[in-house]
């Protein structure tokens, strides 16, 4: 079971994750956010990572240009983008691509066949919320979901409903943002280890009845 934490903002929080165990940090990108930040700022943490940790920039809406741009200026490793960009733009990035959608009541996982990303991200839809809103939705969706790539569940997790949400969608990683904060763009710690451990002991107990 991977694990990311999305909208890291510090020093201190992304040395904190990586205590607790995560294998992927988010830094936001897009404008407006309580959680972005800056290319500049982003690489200062980044440089202070281990090697085995995957720094990711998260994008909405953002030419294909700015997403190169953060490749070279953050040092991102990952690129997680929405929809809008089109095939021949994503041959472009010199990256591994996650593509997160915005899960409404009527999605419809057949929308993702013919994704070429690495792994699918599968996000609360919530009207002029672009992440981070602290909803989930139907985790039996995410479990359709994979039989067209790996999928990553995001979407109102924290420490109390991420086992749940490891049975019942049997995701490759679970994503939070909101869920281990204390203040927007500030994480608790004692709720990120919380987080990576309630995922990966639910991960462990699925293994053990061989599901």
């Amino acid at each position: 079971m991977k694990v990311k934490i999305c909208g890291i903002t510090n020093a201190e929080d992304a040395h904190a994750a990586v205590r607790a165990g995560a294998d992927a940090l988010g830094f936001v990108f897009a404008a407006g956010s309580p959680r972005s930040i800056s290319f500049s700022d982003a690489a200062a943490i980044i440089a202070e990572l281990p090697p085995f940790v995957t720094p990711v920039g998260v994008f909405s809406d953002a030419t294909i240009d700015r997403l190169i741009d953060a490749v070279g200026r953050a040092n991102i490793r990952c690129l997680q983008i929405d929809a809008r960009v089109g095939p021949a733009d994503l041959a472009r990035i010199p990256v591994p691509i996650i593509r997160s959608f915005r899960v409404r009541p009527d999605f419809d996982v057949r929308t993702l066949e013919g994704e070429i990303a690495q792994a699918l991200l599968l996000d609360t839809y919530a009207k002029g919320i672009q992440g981070g809103t602290g909803m989930t939705f139907d985790w039996s969706v995410a479990a359709a979901a994979s039989r067209y790539g790996r999928i990553i569940l995001a979407g109102g997790l924290n420490p109390e409903n991420v086992g749940e949400a490891v049975r019942i969608a049997r995701p490759y990683a679970v994503d939070v943002s909101s869920g281990v904060e204390s203040t927007p763009g500030k994480k608790d710690h004692a709720r990120l280890s919380a987080f990576c451990r309630a995922a990966r002991d639910a991960a462990v107990r699925l293994q053990a009845i061989g599901e």
